[in-house]
């Protein structure tokens, strides 16, 4: 088994560094799906900056919590950023390796991702609000429909690569990727699925609305809580992207540590991140709502997709 090296130095600043712009860009990424979606509704909606202008806005607000709170509901908010930043800082974004590696296995980031959705739920039933305990099983019930998507597609590409490190899959997807071609297809399609779903988009999720899937546990915050929630929440849509992309798109990427390398790279991933949100953007404004009882037979075609992706892979294909 061989020993996990330590990262160095510059690899460890990158990593806090690609942390760090995507704490910044967050609020930018969810502005610019409502910006679309108040496009493609014909109004004008609010502006591409407002995101920030609301974090702020609660960041300078009182706290204020149900009296019936334990240390679960207040823990939360912190749980969130440092699971999705963990995640962040390990992702090949930018680099053919992961910039820190000690979290860039992908079975460490999908139980990092399993403890972003449990504390997430579990505030809402540590809140003692019923409401917040309806979301809160819901968003339960969503992880058990899409989490084993998310695992077998990736699973299958880690199987593809012969190893589980995020920047060993990076790296053999974009030297080799005529492997498997027919495994590798399905995979995508397969964990684009999931991505969507995770950025809590219609018709799995409203993400705008309190009282909708995804943001029924945050109905008894406010203040900074809620601020960091909204944030968490945001860098989950953009962690989960770059993962997708990590992956599936692994090219383009910064060959050595340079100054100029490293800025042609974070271009073109800001332009896949304006692609794919783009695109989910306009999907997610094109469908009709659905109940939420009927959200199995949609999870169940993804669920379908990823187990072919993955006996494609067993015959070669």
């Amino acid at each position: 088994m061989p020993v996990l090296e330590m990262p160095s130095a510059s690899m460890v600043a990158l990593a806090l560094t690609q942390a760090f712009l995507m704490v910044l860009l967050a609020p930018l990424v969810t502005g610019f799906s409502r910006v679309i979606r108040a496009k493609m509704h014909s109004r004008q909606g609010p502006g591409l900056l407002q995101d920030y202008r609301d974090i702020i806005k609660l960041l300078r607000r009182q706290e204020v919590a149900p009296a019936t709170a334990g240390i679960i509901f207040f823990i939360m908010p912190v749980v969130l950023m440092i699971t999705m930043l963990l995640i962040g800082m390990a992702l090949p974004t930018v680099t053919n390796e992961s910039p820190f590696p000690i979290a860039g296995d992908v079975i460490t980031d999908i139980y990092l991702f399993a403890i972003f959705r449990f504390f997430f739920s579990l505030s809402g039933l540590d809140s003692g609000s019923m409401f917040a305990g309806v979301g809160s099983s819901r968003e339960l019930t969503l992880g058990v429909l899409v989490e084993p998507i998310l695992m077998l597609s990736i699973f299958t590409m880690a199987l593809i690569a012969g190893t589980s490190d995020l920047g060993l899959i990076s790296s053999h997807m974009a030297t080799q990727p005529w492997v498997a071609p027919g495994a590798t297809v399905l995979a995508g399609i397969a964990c684009a699925f999931v991505v969507f779903i995770e950025m809590g988009k219609l018709p799995f999720d409203c993400a705008e609305a309190e009282q909708e899937l995804q943001e029924g546990p945050v109905t008894e915050y406010a203040g900074s809580g809620l601020a960091m929630v909204k944030l968490g929440l945001g860098l989950k849509q953009l962690v989960v992207a770059q993962l997708f992309i990590a992956i599936f798109i692994p090219f383009g990427k910064a060959t050595e540590l340079t100054f100029s390398s490293l800025t042609i790279a974070t271009v073109i991933l800001l332009a896949k991140l304006f692609v794919l949100f783009l695109l989910a953007g306009l999907v997610e404004n094109s469908v009709a709502r659905t109940r939420f009882i009927k959200t199995h037979h949609l999870t169940w075609v993804g669920f379908g997709v990823a187990v072919l992706g993955f006996i494609f892979y067993l015959t070669g294909l």
